[in-house]
This record gives structure tokens, sequence and C-alpha cells, in this order.
């Protein structure tokens, strides 16, 4: 029950207080929710950029419609995709695997020749695609977390991947920017949207059983 609360508290805030800053702490557990979040055979291909430096950020909020989120708050994470699946990528989860359990298992072992026979031959973008896929649940599991420790958040689309690629140097590093995620805190006497009431479907135009 408490957790579906703290879903019923948090909205896409659309005014953060840029004098109150997300305590260290906070932010870490947001980032560790994401780094456990599952993957499709548990290849982890993302990374979570955090920028809190102000000049960068001001260079990103020209190339996301100039939403005030990127600035006022106090963390701004940036989701970036691995841009293909290669063999030295999928051998190094692989090998990670094996060296954090103590052991190599023959069904593991083929499952990592039968990645390594497909992922590589398929076309890049295809690839990248799949990847970009992965980060959704990554930043679904820091939104749950951000709403857990009462930390404002706003999942957002809304920008120029080619320009923030460029401003964070991430096609160098073999990665795109997929989705951004700003953290703060409401300045709720300047934000509409704080108390309007939460609108979603209602279950039976949203849950399908079948029994």
């Amino acid at each position: 029950m408490e957790l579906l609360e703290k879903l019923q508290w948090r909205y896409a805030t659309k005014k953060m207080n840029p004098a109150k800053a997300v305590p260290q702490d906070k932010v870490e557990r947001i980032l560790e929710a994401a780094r456990l979040a599952p993957t499709s055979s548990g290849l982890q291909p993302f990374e979570i950029i955090v920028v809190t430096n102000d000049e960068v950020r001001q260079k990103i909020q020209p190339i996301a419609w100039n939403q005030s989120q990127i600035t006022e708050g106090s963390h701004l994470l940036v989701f970036a995709a691995w841009d293909d699946y290669t063999a030295e990528r999928i051998n190094m989860m692989f090998d990670l695997t094996n060296d954090e359990r103590g052991f190599k298992n023959e069904g593991w072992e083929n499952y990592r020749q039968l990645l390594l026979s497909r992922y590589p031959q398929r076309d890049a973008e295809v690839n990248f695609q799949h990847a970009a896929r992965q980060v959704y649940i990554g930043l679904g599991a820091a939104l749950i977390a951000a709403a857990f420790e009462e930390v404002d958040s706003t999942p957002m689309e809304g920008f120029d991947p080619d320009a923030l690629d460029e401003i964070l140097d991430l096609r160098a590093r073999g990665l795109r920017s997929v989705a951004i995620l700003p953290l703060g805190y409401r300045e709720a006497d300047k934000d509409w949207l704080v108390n309007l009431k939460k609108v979603r479907r209602p279950r039976d135009a949203f849950i399908t059983e079948i029994k």
C-alpha cells in the first residue's frame, strides 16, 4: 500500500525548486534501482550519465524544448543505450557473470554462443532499438524508486538525441541517448499540474483477464 500511495503522490513535475537539491543518498538508491532492473538476457545494454554540472545542463536545455526541470532540478539522469551488440560486449557480460558466480555453467555457455551467433550479425540499428527498449525498464525502476524516496522526477523523450549525444560525447563511447530524467523537488506554488487529479484509465479498460 505504501508504494501505491507514493505512486499516487508522484506526477510529472513541471516546476522544480532550484534551491533544493536531492540528497546524494537518495540519488544513489534511485540509481541502484535502475542498475538492478532486469534486462533481456541480462546484458544490461545501457548506461546512466548523471549530470549535475550547471554549464552542461544549460547546454542541454535548449535542445530539450527548453524544459525548465533540466536546470531547476539538482540532477539530470541521461539513459543511453549501446549503439550495437558486439561480441566484446556480450562476452564482457557473460564473463562478468561467471566471475561473480565463481563457476561456469554449460547451459549458460551454450546460451552465450547462441547470442554470439545472432546478435552481432544483425543490423546495428536493429540492435540499438532492442537495447533502447531495455532502457525503459531501467527508467521505470528509477521512476518508481524516486517516488518511493519522495523525490520528484519528469521522464522526457522531448530532446534532440543527436545533439545530446554530441554534448556528452556519447557516440565516442558507443552510446546513444534514449531518455532523460531530471530529479528534484516540486515548487508547488508555481506548478500548474501539482493539484490536478491524476488521471488513468479505469482498471476494466486497462486490464484484460483471461481465465
